[in-house]
């Protein structure tokens, strides 16, 4: 947090990003579907878009986990808490990577669902 903006919330750097830590992030079901919805929407949303089956204090725990992995950028539009995926950032370090790992999410939910 910074003494200009005491909301701000902390994020790595491109640098910092690991690739373990993205990994586990998305390897939760819940933060999985957060980032297929940020995916497929292709711009920021509200924190209370998302209508998850799980305690809002769970929510705010699976937020934090995909921000601090780096997998998401969060920020505050007034009172709302903003999320967009960091796409740019993630394609860069690991090219593909997003792209495979919500292919493989779509083909799950058509394999379960037959």
């Amino acid at each position: 947090m910074t003494a200009a903006d005491p909301r701000a919330l902390e994020h790595p750097t491109r640098g910092e990003i690991r690739l373990e830590a993205v990994l586990h992030a998305l390897s939760d079901p819940v933060r999985l579907r957060i980032v297929r919805e940020l995916a497929d929407t292709g711009s920021e949303l509200s924190c209370s878009h998302f209508d998850l089956p799980v305690t809002k204090s769970t929510t705010t725990h699976h937020f934090r986990v995909l921000r601090e992995s780096g997998v998401i950028q969060q920020g505050y539009r007034g009172t709302a808490k903003m999320s967009d995926l960091r796409r740019a950032d993630l394609d860069a370090l690991f090219p593909g990577l997003l792209d495979g790992v919500l292919t493989a999410a779509t083909a799950q939910d058509a394999r379960v669902a037959s």
